[in-house]
């Protein structure tokens, strides 16, 4: 084994209480003094499936050489260390340290551990050389089956701020965490620290709050919390009806919009009935993108209810209803040309517009204010 773990394995088998994690003690029992210091002289050395002691030095090393028990212990408490830190855990939850024991990670680690963060694929993996080191592999789970060269290959971390400015189609991402991180590379062969930072780029602040709602102390803003303390131009959105902030965090705060789960609610003892989402890491406040929606929301809420007639075949009616829908789940872009079946078919569209609308654009030819009657015929004339 490498000399530095053993000489850190003996010092804090030396120490006071010895090592103890994972399911590996070592300590050095007795002090080679007294009436029976030869028989409380030495290590004892034992894990789940084994237990030696009165060890001498060179026993001691023969005991640890090679067992994975000493590098794993090596690993976390010598290396990452960061005892209930974020980071840590993360990491330990990576390869479910919880739910398993050293040799059944270590036959998992062999092949790969992989763990969903979003729309990462995070996998954890052992080094060949024996000393417990792990490396990761961050990546678009839907790049989970390419190899390494088919992808963009990055190794700093801050690049990861660049890459996720943008989606697929070259469209600014308004939302770290929306549902649009762009595919195609992948951080590959890195270590505990370039991994975890590369995944608080990618989705900044994740790890900490996940943490922090594990340990139970995640501080919670809710929907009043938030917009009671908005000032300037968005300090309008407190005046939005409880009703329309149901209405928001069903436009925005569900799975196919976002990969964080929503914890806020509309105020405390006080819940929203929509639901909030399966993400692996909490949402603790409206973001400033909802707020920012929020304010132009309240602005139509304003709005007094006008009654309209217009006259409407049956499947004139579910193709507008199939139209809404279609862009409200972001289809639109699936449909094809020859798809004349679907609501949302360009060609189809075309056909509903050029039918219903008239000159001045008006559904149905029913205007929109009705002084705009007038104002059109003064306009024809």
């Amino acid at each position: 084994m490498l000399a530095r773990q053993f000489d850190a394995l003996l010092a804090a088998a030396e120490s006071d209480g010895g090592i103890d994690f994972d399911g590996l003690r070592v300590v050095r029992e007795g002090d080679g003094h007294g009436d029976d210091a030869e028989s409380n002289d030495g290590y004892t050395f034992a894990t789940p499936e084994h237990e030696a002691t009165g060890l001498s030095e060179s026993e001691l090393h023969a005991h640890a050489d090679g067992n994975p028990y000493v590098s794993n212990w090596y690993f976390w408490e010598r290396e990452v260390q960061r005892h209930d830190s974020p980071r840590r855990a993360f990491l330990r939850h990576a390869e479910a340290a919880a739910d398993h024991g050293v040799h059944e990670r270590y036959d998992a680690l062999a092949d790969g551990m992989v763990t969903e963060w979003g729309q990462l694929r995070i996998e954890a993996t052992l080094t060949d050389d024996g000393d417990g080191y792990r490396r990761y592999d961050v990546r678009h789970v839907d790049d989970a089956d390419h190899p390494v060269e088919e992808l963009e290959r990055y190794d700093d971390p801050l690049d990861a701020r660049d890459l996720s400015k943008h989606d697929d189609d070259g469209m600014y991402r308004p939302l770290k965490t929306g549902t649009n991180l762009p595919t195609g590379w992948t951080f590959h062969d890195l270590g505990w620290r370039d991994a975890v930072e590369t995944v608080e780029t990618l989705y900044p602040a994740t790890v900490a709050n996940w943490y922090r709602e594990r340990e139970g102390r995640l501080d919670i803003d809710h929907w009043t919390d938030t917009t009671d303390r908005q000032t300037g131009i968005y300090g309008v959105v407190s005046e939005l009806p409880r009703e329309a902030v149901e209405w928001v965090a069903e436009a925005a705060c569900v799975d196919s919009q976002c990969v964080k789960r929503r914890e806020w609610q509309y105020d405390e003892g006080d819940e929203l009935a929509a639901d909030g989402g399966t993400g692996a890491f909490p949402c603790r406040e409206p973001c400033s993108l909802v707020i920012a929606a929020a304010r132009r929301w309240t602005k139509l809420e304003e709005e007094e209810p006008r009654e309209y007639t217009f006259h409407l075949t049956p499947s004139e009616k579910e193709q507008i209803e199939g139209v809404i829908d279609a862009v409200a789940d972001g289809r639109v872009d699936e449909i094809r040309e020859a798809d004349v079946y679907e609501d949302a078919n360009r060609y189809r569209t075309r056909y509903l517009r050029a039918k219903l609308f008239d000159d001045h654009g008006d559904l149905g030819g029913v205007p929109t204010d009705p002084d705009d009657h007038e104002n059109h015929d003064d306009h024809d004339e």
